[in-house]
């Protein structure tokens, strides 16, 4: 019953596949090869228009680098305040960046919210040499809590980025798990509500080690090309990149396995509804789920072989935790299967 991460779950059978099936052979290195070629057009289609995509080994280089790509001296790059850039990538994109700041923005369940976004970049609208100045801003879809971005938050945060003219930047490392959620498509979700660049996850979902950053902004590509190689992204045998992404989008596996992730996250919420020791937090949109327990059941779990972690209260949450309770996330993937999600079911059932 592996509900800690889906960063734990391994990679999917199809993807581990593709990525021996091109270990033979040569191909021309540093994201020039045939490979490469296809799978950046394959991006094209599944973004309806002409992207530039840059592979990279981490969430936390694609974050970084997409920030930077927008530096400016003084630049203040606007999140939110729980955001994974901001409590998780340990000063990354302050580094990349040579000194740039993040700067937090509050907002119910883990997203900004458009009026508190409004003021904290008028505050430096300015451009004061003091203060610094308005550089990016960045949204997580699907967000640290689970909860998702509808079609018309992102087109509101975007308004507010335009009109303070700075570009908007969706951190995707659970973008499949936003997308099935939404029930939309990867173009009506980024580019069509106005977002500039994107971090686009694989390895949360089914891929062994890839990510990418999808750049919108193609006046930014070749900027972006100098900024991966001095970090140290830009990988010689690219080609072990492409083809997880090759595997990954054929005949739709990145949705099905992100609705499979969600189907799970919805069962295993549904029976932390109906249980006598554990109480839902708030509904899950994609595939993490948040439940208040009591800590000796939560060991109780544990111990029966449940692995989960403890979660600090998000900026919004109302609801009640007792002295002897808290805040538990579970996170399902691919690999969670509905036996371990029943399994569980019976465990808290009381």
């Amino acid at each position: 019953m592996f509900f800690a991460s889906d960063n734990w779950a391994g990679a999917h059978p199809s993807i581990a596949a593709g990525l021996s099936a091109h270990t033979g052979g040569f191909s021309t290195a540093y994201g020039d090869g045939a490979l490469d070629q296809a799978v950046y057009q394959r991006f094209n289609e599944i973004f309806e228009r002409e992207v530039a995509v840059f592979f990279v080994a981490t969430g936390t280089a694609a974050n970084s680098l997409s920030l930077t790509a927008y530096n400016k001296p003084g630049g203040i790059s606007f999140a939110h305040r729980e955001s994974h850039v901001i409590e998780d990538e340990c000063g990354a994109p302050e580094f990349f960046s040579g000194g740039s700041r993040l700067h937090a923005v509050d907002g119910s369940l883990g997203k900004i919210e458009p009026h508190n976004l409004d003021r904290a970049i008028s505050r430096f609208a300015g451009e004061v040499v003091h203060w610094g100045r308005p550089m990016a801003v960045s949204i997580t879809q699907s967000t640290e809590v689970g909860t998702v971005y509808g079609l018309a938050d992102i087109e509101a945060i975007a308004a507010i980025a335009r009109h303070h003219s700075v570009p908007l930047h969706m951190d995707g490392a659970r973008f499949a798990n936003a997308l099935a959620a939404l029930d939309t498509t990867p173009a009506e979700m980024t580019w069509k509500r106005g977002v500039d660049i994107l971090s686009f996850g694989g390895t949360k979902n089914g891929c062994w080690c890839a990510e990418a950053i999808v750049l919108f902004d193609l006046d930014r590509a070749k900027e972006l090309s100098f900024l991966r190689k001095r970090a140290a992204q830009l990988f010689s045998k690219s080609r072990f990149v492409a083809a997880q992404f090759e595997a990954y989008f054929k005949d739709g596996l990145w949705l099905d396995t992100a609705r499979h992730a969600n189907a799970m996250a919805a069962r295993l919420a549904a029976a932390i509804e109906d249980s006598a020791t554990a109480k839902l937090a708030w509904l899950p949109q994609a595939n993490e789920v948040f439940a208040v327990i009591k800590n000796t059941e939560a060991e109780k779990l544990q111990a029966a072989g449940a692995a989960f972690y403890d979660w600090h209260r998000p900026h919004g949450f109302d609801g009640h935790v007792g002295e002897d309770e808290l805040l538990y996330r579970f996170v399902t993937s691919f690999a969670t299967t509905s036996e371990e999600v029943d399994r569980f079911g019976q465990l808290i059932a009381g």
